[in-house]
Parts: structure tokens; sequence; C-alpha cells
């Protein structure tokens, strides 16, 4: 990450400011800014090595007033009203904010400061600016329902009709049927919004940021096997501290959790972990929360719903609530006595062990593991070695390969944006390029927590050109240490495969409009390519291809892979409750047909208590954490995860059937999922694929909770 030398500070931000002034009043050449010209990099893809962040406000300014300018020369025509004067039209307008906004973003995630968390407050806003002038036109709309009266005489394609649907249906949900008044209302909403989900998830990489623990005892590390420790003495040196340091990123938390024998330091860093953004400081996000559920609360009953939920569901392939709380309490019912169970069976075992009293969260991860080397013989310490970073990615880009023939070559010639980066171009099986793909796998301050896919540019053609996607995977894996290269656990690898699943998404799409493309689908329909890849991951053929033991090349043994077999469904039901809890607590907050001005550590409880099989922590809290709902697209469809676990195991068993590498059943899934994005309903593209609906049977089946 670049360094800034403090005593040019002062300098820099007038640097910046004059740029801006500048640039504002059109003395600044556009071709000054890298954000503003052609790229003229390989691909044209994003010149990282050439954008500084004083480059993005002027940038965002000079986009947003030219797509300005295309939807003002939209409203202007006086031509009749067609679907290529109109719709297309706008498809069209705002590409220049898009290729921004793309980098802009990933970079706020991926590689952040303070300096960009600044412009992003204050961009947000112009950026919902821009789009409420859109969807709230009333000119506009009246061309858009001119074209959409006229629907079925316009002899469109499956996509145009698509398009032309999405459009109407999009400006309708956005506001375009209000009343002035109204109009006004929806504007403050989504203003405001947008400011508080981006000060949510900067709260949250900030707690996580704050918190080190150090120790310098080292019989306090009892039971940590080598490589925790090496990786925990790497982060003492690179933070110029004596012993090892832990935090709460997953590399570092979860095997502290899982191996470490001192029960106080594992409640520490537990706490420190559940109680992100829950601690009445300035990062604190309760209020947060209760702002953010208030105002989409406000922005459905304003659109004539009763409920968030109600009308985020609308257009979701569940439909309703009735349909997700089906789902959830069907499942519910499958699984909640089985981790009653499995909790039962690990607290017999921990009091065999010697210990007293009942197992608390900070000692789950810990006695199940180790009942876990006892019925199976197996833990990650043991896979680790035959999982190093470099041989996986060869797997998992093998097994695109052999399923779609795609290939994938390093181009040191496209820039990155961090030297940890990895860009490669993907090439098809004819030669034909399909796409930049950026491989992002190590935790750094400026990045946030967890995994995601996402793209710098999406995929559309135009005037017989297939303009091909820039795609990325950002994770936070396991670091190498001075001794070590970069050894996943088992879990990791899931994670990679289940990214990458969504990486395909992207990369393969091939439609003509970019709001259609890739993973522009519905949001309980866009995990199927990414958690399908998570099946391979326990293929004993898949395994065989590249697991080799880093040190000695030996292949992993046919044991170890039976044993991880054996044990893929060990903690089926706990694993299911908790992903059922984060479903039902989503669903309590955007079921609200009122605001909320109570306690949110007692709404939390209250809404997923039916799935709690441990004493609540008075110092933990979820919902204050919870990115995917309160910083990103998953309000009201964190349920998503589990339907798309119903349409992959019901997917994947049709490649179980035929052969996991079979290339008919492979070229099916690529043409009628991965590339078709958003083009047509999903249950049409599902049932194309699958010849028939998905049922859960073959989940219950894969998860033995049938």
């Amino acid at each position: 990450m670049l360094q800034i030398n403090t005593n040019n500070l002062n300098m820099k931000k007038v640097h910046i400011l004059v740029i801006i002034f500048l640039m504002n009043l059109g003395m600044v050449n556009a071709q000054d800014n890298p954000l503003l010209g052609d790229f003229k990099t390989p691909h044209d893809a994003a010149p990282f090595d050439k954008i500084e962040n004083e480059h993005f406000l002027p940038a965002f300014n000079k986009s947003i007033q030219d797509g300005e300018a295309e939807i003002k020369a939209i409203l202007e025509n006086q031509a009749q009203p067609t679907f290529e004067n109109t719709i297309l039209a706008t498809e069209k307008a705002g590409r220049l904010l898009s290729r921004t906004a793309g980098i802009f973003f990933n970079l706020l995630s991926s590689e952040t400061n303070d300096e960009l968390q600044k412009i992003a407050q204050e961009i947000s806003p112009k950026l919902t600016k821009f789009q409420n002038d859109i969807t709230l036109n009333p000119i506009l709309f009246e061309k858009i329902k001119v074209i959409y009266a006229q629907k079925k005489k316009l002899n469109l394609t499956v996509e145009q009709q698509t398009l032309l649907e999405n459009s109407y249906v999009g400006f309708v949900r956005q506001g375009a049927n209000l009343t002035e008044e109204q109009k006004d209302k929806f504007r403050e909403i989504s203003t405001e919004m947008s400011k508080l989900t981006l000060t949510f998830g900067e709260n949250v990489l900030k707690e996580t940021n704050n918190y080190d623990l150090q120790i310098t005892d080292k019989s306090k590390l009892a039971g940590l096997p080598e490589g925790v420790l090496e990786a925990a003495a790497g982060k003492a040196k690179l933070k110029e501290k004596e012993g090892w340091v832990f935090d709460i990123t997953m590399p570092s938390y979860l095997p502290f959790l899982k191996y470490a024998d001192n029960r106080e330091l594992r409640k520490e860093l537990y706490l420190a972990y559940g109680s992100k953004s829950f601690k009445g400081n300035e990062f604190d996000n309760q209020k947060n929360v209760k702002r953010i559920t208030e105002l989409r609360l406000e922005q459905a009953i304003l659109l004539g719903y009763k409920n968030y939920a109600d009308y985020v569901l609308e257009r979701q392939m569940a439909m309703n609530t009735k349909g997700v709380y089906t789902l959830l309490d069907d499942l519910y019912e499958a699984s909640f006595n089985v981790a009653k169970k499995e909790k039962a069976e690990i607290q017999e075992f921990a009091n065999k062990s010697g210990f007293t009293g009942e197992i608390m969260p900070w000692d789950w991860s810990y006695y199940s593991e180790k009942l876990k080397v006892e019925k199976f013989d197996l833990n990650d310490e043991m896979l680790k070695p035959y999982l190093e970073l470099s041989n996986v990615v060869d797997g998992v880009f093998g097994l695109a390969t052999e399923l779609y023939g795609i290939e994938f070559k390093t181009n040191k010639n496209i820039p990155v944006y961090n030297s940890e980066v990895t860009a490669y171009e993907v090439f098809d099986a004819d030669g034909t390029f399909l796409s930049v793909f950026y491989t992002d796998f190590h935790p750094r301050p400026s990045k946030r927590g967890g995994a995601w896919m996402n793209d710098f540019k999406s995929q559309w053609k135009e005037n017989g050109v297939d303009s091909r996607p820039h795609v990325t995977i950002v994770m936070n894996f396991t670091r190498p240490t001075e001794t070590k290269p970069a050894l996943l656990t088992f879990s990791e690898v899931e994670t990679f495969l289940h990214e990458f699943g969504h990486a395909l998404h992207g990369m393969l799409a091939n439609s003509t409009y970019s709001s259609l493309s890739g993973t522009s689908v519905y949001r309980d329909f866009v995990e199927l390519p990414s958690q399908i890849m998570e099946n391979w991951a326990v293929e004993k053929e898949f395994l065989d291809r590249f697991a080799v033991h880093y040190k000695t090349g030996e292949k992993i043994p046919a044991e170890l892979v039976q044993k991880i077999i054996d044990s893929q469904n060990y903690l089926a039901g706990y694993l299911s409750i908790r992903q059922l809890s984060f479903g039902y607590l989503d669903m309590a907050w955007h079921t609200l047909e009122k605001p909320y001005n109570g306690e949110v550590k007692a709404f939390e409880e209250n809404a997923w208590k039916k799935t709690q099989i441990f004493p609540s922590i008075k110092e933990s809290c979820m919902s204050t954490q919870f990115g995917h709902l309160f910083a990103g697209g998953y309000a009201a469809g964190y349920y998503g995860y589990k339907w798309a676990e119903v349409l992959d195991a019901d997917a994947f068993s049709l490649f179980k059937e035929k052969g996991i590498f079979n290339k008919e059943v492979a070229a099916s899934f690529r043409e009628n999922i991965l590339e078709k994005g958003g083009t047509e309903h999903p249950m049409i593209l599902y049932k194309r694929f699958r010849g028939q609906e998905p049922t859960v049977d073959a989940l219950l089946e894969r998860s033995e909770l049938n």
C-alpha cells in the first residue's frame, strides 16, 4: 500500500483541491486524468499504476455530467419513442460513470484508506441523485410506458423483452409513479441510506483493524499448531511488537478458537469478534441498524408495500415472505433436533475430557475439532500441507478447463492495485478472449473481511463487438510465513471454489445488455453458480489432480481423501441451523411494519431465539456487523444461501449421475445458467438445464438430514 510522508500531507491536500477546482472549471484536460481517457492497457484494463486518489472526484464529476447529457438527449428526442431510442439508449447511458464507479468501489473494499472513504461519503449522494434523476423523471417514464404498452406488437427478442420489462418495472419500483411530494421523500430516503450503509461498513472495518491480542508468554499458546504460531509471530514482527499477535481476521481468529487450550483467551478473542460495532463507541452501529431498517420500511410503504421484504421478494424466486418462511421452516424442522444432538455429543465429549460446566460459543470450535479428530482422525493441520495455494489455484483453474475448456494465462502487463494481486487473461477453448481475471488472496488492513467476487467491468455486445468483462475475486486466506508457503485450510479451499463459481458466472457471460449480464440475476439465484462449485471439494477425482505435499510432492493419500468424504456432514445440523438463524434475523428486520425503537440486541435475540443452542452472550451482537444486510445487497435475501443449497444439490446430482467432469452436463450448465445471466426468469433457465423444478430431496440426502 502506498505510504504518504506526513510532512508532505498538507501540500498533497492542496494539490488535490487545486486539481478538483480546475477540473470542475474545465481547465484540466481529461487526458491528464487516467480515469477519463482511453486506458491504453491490455484489454482496456483499469490503469491502476497511474490512478491516484485525487483522480476520482474529478472523474466522477465528469462522468456524471456525461451521463446527464446522454439522458438529456433521450428526453429531448422528439421522435416517437422506440426500443432503440429510449430503452437501449437508457441502458447505454452512464457507461463512463459505471466504469469509474466499478474501479472506485472495488478499491474501497479491497484497498481502502481514509481518503477513499471520505470520497465515498461525498460521491455517494451524487450517485444516488444521478440515479433518482433518471428513474423519477416523468418525461422519460412516459416514453418507457408508451413502449411497454406496445410490447406484444414489437417483435422483440427474449433479451429485449426482458430488458423492456426490467426497465418499466425498475422505474416503478424506484418511484416513477409517485407524486412530486413523494418523489422528494424518496430522494431523501435513498440519499440518507447510501451514506448510512457506507458508514456501517467502514465502522466494522475500523473495529476489526483496531483489535490486537498480543501474547508474550508462550505457555498461554498451548495447543496452537506451529504454523499458526509462526503466522502470529510474523504479524507481531510486522506490527513491531514482541511475542505473538492475533487479531479478528479469519486466518488468525478461526485457528485460535479451534486449537488454543487457554479458554480465557479464546473467550477474549470471541468477544472481540462478536462485539464489533456494539461497544457504544464511535464505531457503534446500533443506531445505524435501526435507522437503515426504518428508511427501508419508509421506502417500501411509500411504494405501496407493507414492509421491505414484500418489496424485495416481489422480484425474487421466493416471490413473497410466505415462500421464504416455508423454506426456512422446512429446513429448520430437518436441522434443529440434529443440531441439539450434535451439541449434546460434544458436551459429553468435553465432560469426558475434564471440562466442567456448559459448553459456550468460545468452546464450540475447540471441542468439536477434538471430537472430529477422534471420530475421523482428521484436522486442518493434516490437510494443509497438501493444500498449498499455488497448487490449489492450479486445481481450481484446471477444473474450469476440464468442465468448460477455458484457459488462464498470467499477464504481468495488466496493472494491479496491490503487489499481491495477480492478473490473468482468460481464453475459451477456441482461443477467443473471454475475460480479465484478478485474484487477491490475503488479508490487509486496507481490505474488509470476508470473501467476494465483483467486476470492474461487465460484459455486453454492441455493433458486432463482444465487450468482455473484467472480474475479480477477493479473499482473506492464510498468509505464507517466513518458512512456509500459504497453506490453506479445507474451508478456505471451499471458499475459493465458491467465489470462483461467481467469477465463472461473470467471465462466461454472453448477453447483449450489461444490465442482464453475468451475476445480474435474482439475488436468490446468484448463489447457485458459486455453491455448486463447492461440491467438487469432496470429490476424490478432483483432489487427486492437485493436492500434493508442498515439500515432498507426494499425492494426498487416498485414506486422507476418504476421511474428508466421511467427515463432510460432521455438524451438518449445526451448520444448517446457523445459516437459518441469519435468515430468520434478516427477515425479522425486514418484515417490520413500523419502526423499531428498542434495543438491537433484544430484537436480535427474539428474532432467532428458536434456532439458538447456546446461551445468549450479552456482549455479542450479529446485527451490528452483518454487512450482508446493512452494507451489502442481501437485505431480505439472506435466505437465498439456503435456497441456493437446494438448487446446487439438485443440480450437482445430475453431475453425480452423469460424471463429475461430464462435458455434456457442463456444457448445458454453461449455456443455460452461466452464459445467460438475467436474460430470462431463473426458473426457466434452471428447468432448461435440469429438466425439472428443484426439490429439497437432494439437499437433505447430501446433508444426511432426511
